[in-house]
């Protein structure tokens, strides 16, 4: 069987009051590593209309998506996941954030903004976000 092609995902890099927001990567409650909100892309949609539904639906948080700033690969050839992340500058419009939000695939289940400090004790990928951020 030919491997599958890679997952495309988009990525928000926000900023506000020089904090970072963040989401977990995984719903288990134990799991310790944090990513920057997004997931993958539908056919059909544009990348930004993608990003901004996969923001709205982690955070409840409305946004206007930027210029591109990252590309990150990740391979793990021993099951074959793949995925291509495209990180992108984006501005909150609306929405603030709420511990009762629900995203609706039941991923996200914690959101927090974080300073570059906080950054140095989270598990965070990929390891070149925080540079990326305050770049």
């Amino acid at each position: 069987m030919p491997p599958s092609p890679p997952r495309i995902s988009a990525r928000a890099v926000i900023l506000r009051d020089n904090r970072l927001l963040l989401v977990n990567a995984y719903a288990a409650a134990d799991s310790t590593l944090w990513c920057a909100p997004g997931g993958g892309v539908e056919t059909g949609r544009s990348i930004p209309d993608n990003l901004a539904r996969e923001v709205y639906e982690e955070t409840g948080l409305r946004v206007s998506v930027g210029p591109p700033c990252l590309i990150n690969e990740f391979h793990d050839p021993q099951s074959g996941f793949h995925q291509i992340d495209l990180f992108f500058r984006c501005k909150v419009t609306e929405g603030v954030l709420d511990d009762a939000w629900q995203d609706p695939e039941k991923t996200v289940d914690r959101r927090r903004w974080v300073t570059k400090d906080d950054m140095r004790s989270l598990r965070v990928k990929p390891d070149s976000l925080a540079d990326i951020a305050w770049r």
